[in-house]
C-alpha cells in the first residue's frame, strides 16, 4: 500500500539535462557588474551570445538584474557557477 502524498511533501522537480537554464543574478549596479557576471559564467560555459543575456536596472538604478541563459549539462555545473557568482562582492542574490 502506498502512502498518499501529504500537502507540503512535494519534491523539487527534476531537471532533465542537457537543457537551456536561465540564471538570474541580482547585485549592486557597480560599473562593471555585468562584465564580472558574464566572465564568471563564461569561465564554465564558454562564450555566451548577447541574445542569451538580459539586463534590467532597478527603478532607482541602484541594482542590476542580469539573466544569463546557459546550456546546462548537469547539477555539478550549476552548483559551480552559483558558487563562483556568489564570490563577486556586488552580488546580492543568485537564482
Amino acid at each position: 500500500m502506498s502512502k498518499a502524498a501529504e500537502p507540503g511533501d512535494q519534491a523539487a522537480p527534476k531537471i532533465e539535462f542537457p537543457c537551456l537554464y536561465p540564471i538570474k543574478i541580482i547585485g549592486k549596479a557597480a560599473e562593471n557588474f555585468r562584465g564580472q557576471v558574464i566572465a564568471v559564467v563564461e569561465r564554465h560555459t564558454g562564450k555566451i551570445t548577447e541574445d542569451l543575456i538580459k539586463v534590467h536596472p532597478s527603478r532607482q538604478n541602484n541594482y542590476l538584474s542580469v539573466t544569463v541563459t546557459i546550456a546546462a549539462t548537469g547539477e555539478d555545473l550549476l552548483r559551480e557557477i552559483f558558487q563562483d557568482l556568489k564570490q563577486i562582492a556586488d552580488v546580492k542574490l543568485v537564482l
